[in-house]
This record gives C-alpha cells, sequence and structure tokens, in this order.
C-alpha cells in the first residue's frame, strides 16, 4: 500500500549536538533562543524562521557553501535511540529512515489517529513552498516485523543518543511495504501538509522514519490533563487516600472500560467510564475550558496540590492495538491521545522533494 523509496539525504558536513533540534512543535519560546544561539547554523534557523522566505534562502546558501551536503546515491537509513521513558525505564527504539510518498487519506495507505488543526499546517506549507525540503522527518508505524536488521559495524552517524547506518539503494524496502499500512504516530500536521503541497505542485516525497509495533522499544506514554477554573469537573469515583495508591488500582483495571485517577485537593477517586470509550475519550467529554496537558505524572499532581489547578486526570497510556484498530476504522482520537518518545530529533537528515 505505502510507497517507500530510499533517498538521497542532505545532512550536515559538520553534524553534532550543536546543530540538531526537537521538533518545531515541542520547542517554547525558551528553548527556541537557546538553539538559535548554539550555533549559526543550528536546524531551528530553518524549521522556526519566521520569514519562510528567509528560511528558503538560508537553506540554499548552506547547500552552496558547504554547511550542508547531498548524498550522491539513494540510501535508506537504520535510525537507533537510546532513551529513558517518562517511567524512568532505559530502552532503544529502532526504525528506518525512508522516503514516503505523501498519499491523502482517502487511499487508506497512510491512517491518521489524531484530530489537527489548519494553522500549524497553513505555517508549514509556506516553510515547505520556500525551501522545498522536508526539514524534519514524521514518526510511522508499521503492524508486521521490520524487514530489516540492524547493520553490523560501525554507524556512520552518531548524534547523542541517536545513531544511523547508511544501507545504499532500496534494501527490498519498496516491494515489502506495497502491501504495509501506515499509521501516523507522531508528525500528523507535517504529513497533511506534504499532501496539500504535492496536490499544488507535484512534489509528493517526504521524510519518514518506519517503526514496527514488534520492536521493544516502542512504547506509548500517557499525556495527563489538568484542568484550571473547572470546579464543575466531579464524576463519581472510588476514593483512595493517595494518588499512588489510586494508580495501583488504577493498572488493575481492565482495559476494556475506561478509567483514570481524578486529583482533586484533598481528594483522589478512580473513575470509570462506559465500555467501548478508550480513556481519552472519555476525559474528552468533560471538554477543553482550562485544559493543559503534560506528560509528567508528578508535575500533574503538584499543581493541584499547590492550588494552580483545580483538578487532574491522570492516565494510563493507550495500547498500540487501540490506536490500529480505531484508525482501521476511520475514526480519529481527541488531541494528544498518545505520546510517542522519544521524539525525532530535526537536523540529522533532510529530505529534499526535488530529486
Amino acid at each position: 500500500m505505502a510507497d517507500v523509496r530510499p533517498f538521497r539525504a542532505v545532512r550536515y558536513a559538520r553534524p553534532g549536538a550543536a546543530v540538531t533540534a526537537p521538533p518545531y512543535d515541542v520547542i517554547d519560546d525558551e528553548a527556541r533562543e537557546a538553539l538559535l544561539s548554539r550555533d549559526p547554523h543550528n536546524v531551528v534557523h530553518l524549521t522556526l524562521e519566521p520569514d519562510a522566505d528567509v528560511a528558503g534562502h538560508r537553506f540554499r546558501s548552506w547547500l552552496a557553501e558547504g554547511t550542508l551536503v547531498r548524498d550522491e546515491r539513494p540510501a535508506v537509513w537504520w535510525l537507533e535511540q537510546d532513551f529513558v521513558g517518562p517511567d524512568g525505564v532505559a530502552r532503544s527504539r529502532a526504525g528506518l529512515v525512508v522516503s514516503l510518498r505523501a498519499e491523502p487519506y482517502s487511499t487508506r495507505e497512510v491512517l491518521p489517529h489524531e484530530r489537527t488543526h489548519a494553522g500549524p499546517i497553513e505555517g508549514r506549507l509556506r516553510l515547505l513552498r520556500a525551501t522545498r525540503a522536508q526539514l524534519e522527518p514524521i514518526l510511522l508505524l508499521y503492524d508486521s516485523p521490520a524487514p530489516l536488521r540492524r547493520p553490523t559495524g560501525a554507524c556512520e552517524l552518531e548524534v547523542g543518543d541517536a545513531r544511523l547506518w547508511r544501507l545504499e539503494g532500496d534494501q527490498g524496502v519498496g516491494t515489502y511495504f506495497a502491501d504495509v499500512q501506515l499509521l501516523i504516530a507522531d508528525g500528523h500536521h507535517r504529513y497533511e501538509t506534504a499532501v496539500a503541497f504535492a496536490a499544488e505542485d507535484g512534489a509528493d516525497r517526504l521524510l519518514a522514519v518506519l517503526v514496527s509495533t514488534s520492536d521493544p522499544g516502542l512504547e506509548v506514554f500517557p499525556t495527563h490533563r489538568v484542568f484550571s477554573g473547572r470546579p464543575d469537573i466531579e464524576p463519581p469515583g472510588d476514593t483512595f487516600a493517595t494518588a499512588d495508591q489510586a494508580l495501583t488500582a488504577l493498572g488493575r483495571e481492565p482495559h476494556v472500560v475506561p478509567a483514570m485517577v481524578l486529583v482533586r485537593k484533598g481528594d483522589v477517586r478512580l473513575v470509570r467510564g462506559v465500555e467501548g470509550e478508550l480513556d481519552v475519550e472519555f476525559v474528552d467529554r468533560f471538554g477543553h475550558d482550562g485544559i493543559a496537558y503534560t506528560a509528567d505524572r508528578d508535575e500533574a499532581v503538584r499543581r493541584v496540590e499547590d492550588g494552580e489547578a483545580d483538578c487532574a486526570f491522570l492516565l494510563r497510556p493507550l495500547l498500540v492495538s487501540e490506536v490500529f484498530d480505531r484508525a482501521r476504522r476511520g475514526q480519529t482520537l481527541p488531541q494528544k491521545a498518545t505520546y510517542f518518545f522519544p521524539k525525532l530529533d530535526s537536523g540529522l537528515l533532510i529530505h529534499p522533494v526535488d530529486p
């Protein structure tokens, strides 16, 4: 189903942590300033440049002066990321970095699982038009074994906890993924930007990292909800003395019924929804007024205890099978339904849209 190919990557001539950055949409103003000052060629000078035309000129200048170089021959890349998750457990996640054709969701080759907003797409589209390059990868999952194994020998590129091995040519991925359906894990807005650009320009390739659902390092973490100015949120539930006790009980709850821990100051409850809903669908029924999100459970509890918020919902992580099931049925989940960690660094590889 998916059109997957090798590509001629653009890379920094002198790679390193000084020129890479997290994805544009997780960088706040303070982090942006720190990254901009870290190195005059840090990738945020492209990904978060307010003027798209300036970013396009800068990208072409870096290529002309040799700051960025382009591979002579196409390749796929094996990517490994070592990380410690929000749960404190050390893991390693592996994926393939490839060129993917951007297809409308109607073809069912690539499936979304979260709802998007028009604003971010417009901004990313202006940047793509100006640079004619996919500056940041998106993360997609496939529900079958990996077609390749980890290469032997030293990696070609290592930055921080990320290691990349270059595998020249197709490596059989084109044939393998021709019968495979992909699920967007992270990067819905960037994918939809690529689809919109393909419709107006014809250039339809984007930078993708494909991870098998059987990869032992693949984990979905929860994003907890914190509400301010919402004294009306008072669902009934089983009372516990502490959040830790309630979370232990939550861990024993079956996934067929939505359940989560509600924390109010001096009040902790295990609350349940209606069978057939997912946890994120249950909590979404309380609306979005006064809502904030955090992956840090302790931070959510602290904000309630310190009086900064009225209440917090502590969620379980969704199962990957639950996400795939909803996507195959054509259903999207509320925003911040999943938290795939770690994020993919920007600046390791760049994919020009022109051959």
